[in-house]
Protein backbone atom coordinates (compact mmCIF):
# COMPACT_ATOMS: atom_id res chain seq x y z
CA UNK A 1 0.00 0.00 0.00
CA UNK A 2 1.39 3.39 -1.03
CA UNK A 3 1.02 6.20 1.49
CA UNK A 4 1.29 9.71 0.06
CA UNK A 5 2.38 12.30 2.57
CA UNK A 6 1.09 15.85 2.38
CA UNK A 7 3.68 18.37 1.20
CA UNK A 8 4.49 20.34 4.37
CA UNK A 9 7.50 22.11 2.87
CA UNK A 10 5.67 25.44 2.90
CA UNK A 11 5.10 25.14 6.65
CA UNK A 12 8.76 24.37 7.26
CA UNK A 13 9.93 27.31 5.15
CA UNK A 14 7.50 29.73 6.77
CA UNK A 15 8.84 28.58 10.15
CA UNK A 16 12.38 29.19 8.89
CA UNK A 17 11.42 32.76 8.00
CA UNK A 18 9.83 33.25 11.42
CA UNK A 19 12.92 31.83 13.16
CA UNK A 20 15.10 34.27 11.21
CA UNK A 21 12.85 37.11 12.38
CA UNK A 22 13.21 35.85 15.95
CA UNK A 23 17.00 35.87 15.52
CA UNK A 24 16.90 39.48 14.35
CA UNK A 25 14.65 40.49 17.25
CA UNK A 26 16.92 38.73 19.76
CA UNK A 27 20.01 40.47 18.35
CA UNK A 28 18.31 43.85 18.59
CA UNK A 29 17.49 43.14 22.25
CA UNK A 30 21.08 42.10 23.01
CA UNK A 31 20.17 38.42 23.41
CA UNK A 32 23.01 37.29 21.20
CA UNK A 33 23.07 33.65 22.30
CA UNK A 34 19.40 33.30 21.38
CA UNK A 35 19.99 35.13 18.10
CA UNK A 36 22.68 32.60 17.21
CA UNK A 37 20.48 29.65 18.14
CA UNK A 38 17.46 31.02 16.25
CA UNK A 39 19.66 31.61 13.19
CA UNK A 40 20.71 27.95 13.35
CA UNK A 41 17.06 26.94 13.60
CA UNK A 42 16.13 29.10 10.61
CA UNK A 43 18.80 27.43 8.47
CA UNK A 44 17.81 23.95 9.64
CA UNK A 45 14.10 24.52 8.93
CA UNK A 46 14.80 25.98 5.49
CA UNK A 47 16.96 23.07 4.38
CA UNK A 48 14.42 20.58 5.72
CA UNK A 49 11.76 22.44 3.70
CA UNK A 50 13.83 21.93 0.58
CA UNK A 51 14.30 18.23 1.34
CA UNK A 52 10.56 17.84 1.81
CA UNK A 53 9.82 19.75 -1.38
CA UNK A 54 12.13 17.36 -3.21
CA UNK A 55 10.18 14.42 -1.81
CA UNK A 56 12.87 13.47 0.71
CA UNK A 57 12.70 13.14 4.45
CA UNK A 58 15.46 14.80 6.47
CA UNK A 59 16.28 14.16 10.12
CA UNK A 60 18.83 15.66 12.45
CA UNK A 61 20.03 19.10 13.41
CA UNK A 62 23.44 19.32 11.74
CA UNK A 63 22.93 21.95 9.06
CA UNK A 64 26.02 21.15 6.99
CA UNK A 65 25.02 17.47 6.85
CA UNK A 66 21.48 18.41 5.80
CA UNK A 67 23.01 20.44 2.96
CA UNK A 68 25.28 17.54 2.00
CA UNK A 69 22.29 15.19 1.86
CA UNK A 70 20.59 17.20 -0.90
CA UNK A 71 20.45 15.46 -4.29
CA UNK A 72 23.77 15.62 -6.19
CA UNK A 73 22.30 17.95 -8.80
CA UNK A 74 21.46 20.68 -6.28
CA UNK A 75 24.34 23.08 -6.69
CA UNK A 76 25.13 24.20 -3.14
CA UNK A 77 27.33 27.33 -3.33
CA UNK A 78 30.93 26.61 -2.33
CA UNK A 79 31.07 28.55 0.94
CA UNK A 80 27.61 27.56 2.18
CA UNK A 81 28.68 24.29 3.87
CA UNK A 82 31.33 26.15 5.90
CA UNK A 83 28.79 28.80 6.89
CA UNK A 84 26.47 25.98 7.93
CA UNK A 85 29.28 24.59 10.11
CA UNK A 86 29.50 27.95 11.89
CA UNK A 87 25.77 27.77 12.58
CA UNK A 88 26.12 24.17 13.78
CA UNK A 89 28.43 25.40 16.52
CA UNK A 90 25.50 27.41 17.93
CA UNK A 91 23.09 24.50 18.37
CA UNK A 92 23.98 23.41 21.92
CA UNK A 93 26.37 25.83 23.67
CA UNK A 94 24.15 28.87 23.12
CA UNK A 95 21.61 27.34 25.51
CA UNK A 96 23.40 25.12 28.03
CA UNK A 97 25.80 26.28 30.75
CA UNK A 98 27.88 23.12 30.36
CA UNK A 99 28.55 24.06 26.73
CA UNK A 100 31.45 26.24 27.90
CA UNK A 101 34.14 25.72 30.56
CA UNK A 102 32.60 28.49 32.66
CA UNK A 103 29.99 31.20 32.56
CA UNK A 104 26.39 31.33 31.42
CA UNK A 105 25.78 30.93 27.68
CA UNK A 106 24.74 34.55 27.18
CA UNK A 107 28.19 35.69 28.39
CA UNK A 108 29.91 34.01 25.41
CA UNK A 109 28.09 35.66 22.50
CA UNK A 110 27.98 39.19 21.20
CA UNK A 111 27.11 41.32 18.21
CA UNK A 112 29.78 39.82 15.97
CA UNK A 113 28.52 36.26 16.49
CA UNK A 114 24.83 37.08 16.19
CA UNK A 115 25.24 39.32 13.13
CA UNK A 116 27.33 36.66 11.40
CA UNK A 117 24.90 33.89 12.30
CA UNK A 118 21.94 35.87 10.99
CA UNK A 119 23.77 36.66 7.75
CA UNK A 120 24.72 32.99 7.22
CA UNK A 121 21.18 31.84 7.95
CA UNK A 122 19.82 34.47 5.55
CA UNK A 123 22.15 33.14 2.83
CA UNK A 124 20.87 29.61 3.41
CA UNK A 125 17.25 30.76 3.22
CA UNK A 126 18.04 32.57 -0.04
CA UNK A 127 19.68 29.44 -1.43
CA UNK A 128 16.58 27.43 -0.58
CA UNK A 129 14.30 30.14 -1.96
CA UNK A 130 16.18 30.16 -5.29
CA UNK A 131 17.29 26.53 -5.47
CA UNK A 132 15.30 26.00 -8.62
CA UNK A 133 12.58 24.07 -6.86
CA UNK A 134 9.95 26.14 -8.63
CA UNK A 135 11.71 29.45 -9.04
CA UNK A 136 10.71 32.24 -6.71
CA UNK A 137 9.36 31.28 -3.30
CA UNK A 138 6.08 33.01 -4.10
CA UNK A 139 5.51 30.37 -6.76
CA UNK A 140 6.72 27.62 -4.41
CA UNK A 141 4.35 28.75 -1.71
CA UNK A 142 1.39 28.37 -4.02
CA UNK A 143 -0.37 25.03 -3.96
CA UNK A 144 1.73 23.63 -6.78
CA UNK A 145 2.41 19.92 -7.29
CA UNK A 146 5.57 18.19 -6.18
CA UNK A 147 8.60 18.62 -8.43
CA UNK A 148 8.86 16.25 -11.38
CA UNK A 149 11.91 17.24 -13.47
CA UNK A 150 15.33 18.80 -13.02
CA UNK A 151 16.03 22.47 -13.71
CA UNK A 152 19.23 23.84 -15.26
CA UNK A 153 20.97 23.93 -11.87
CA UNK A 154 20.07 20.34 -11.12
CA UNK A 155 17.39 20.79 -8.48
CA UNK A 156 13.91 19.48 -9.09
CA UNK A 157 11.18 21.57 -10.69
Amino acid sequence: MLVVMADRSQDWFRQAEDDLGHAQDARERGRHNWACFAAHQAAEMAIKALHLRLGQDAWGHVVHKLLAALPPGCAVPGSLPDKARVLDAYYVPTRYANGHPEGAPFEHYGEIQSSGAIEYAREILEFVRHAGVLGAMSIWLSSSPRPTSRSANGCWT
